[in-house]
C-alpha cells in the first residue's frame, strides 16, 4: 500500500446515493492500450488505487494539435 500523502481523502457517499449508468463508449485497441499503460504506471507510482465503489466515468481522448 503507498504511503499516505497529505491530498488523500476519502469519499462519504450520502445513503440516499444512487449509481448511475454512463454510456458506453467503444474504444480501439490502441485507445485501449493507452488507457492500460496510464493506469498501471499511476497505479505503479500510488498516485491513484482501486475503489471500493462500483460507480465508473468515462475517459475521453483529446487530439494534440500536431497529431
Amino acid at each position: 500500500m503507498p504511503t499516505r500523502k497529505i491530498w488523500d481523502y476519502m469519499i462519504n457517499i450520502k445513503k440516499e446515493f444512487v449509481l448511475r449508468k454512463g454510456k458506453v463508449y467503444f474504444l480501439s485497441r490502441e485507445e485501449r492500450g493507452e488507457i492500460y499503460e496510464f493506469t498501471y504506471k499511476q497505479l505503479k507510482k500510488g498516485y491513484i488505487r482501486f475503489s471500493k465503489l462500483s460507480q465508473t466515468t468515462s475517459v475521453f481522448f483529446v487530439g494534440k494539435k500536431d497529431k
